[in-house]
């Protein structure tokens, strides 16, 4: 009986720190995010109530992302 106690602790405690330590998805946005920052992008955030708006661009490409009432609408344009 001891062992089997002993067996299911370590059990749920490796379960939870494998858990714990694993890496979590990014979204869509937050990925554009980030990679228009590494592109060196101008980022314009713009807050009105409920609503955010924001703008990055570059020389090659134009994102911008509007949330309004927990939707995303995400719009990309490059230039050719």
């Amino acid at each position: 009986m001891r062992k089997t106690l002993a067996i299911a602790l370590c059990a749920l405690f490796l379960g939870a720190s494998f858990t714990s330590c694993r890496e979590e998805k990014k979204t869509e946005k937050e990925e554009l995010i980030d990679e228009m920052k590494a592109e060196g992008a101008d980022i314009k955030v713009k807050k009105d109530g409920d609503e955010t708006k924001i703008k990055m661009e570059t020389e090659d490409k134009e994102v911008k992302i509007k949330e309004d009432d927990g939707e995303t609408k995400i719009k990309v344009d490059t230039d050719n």
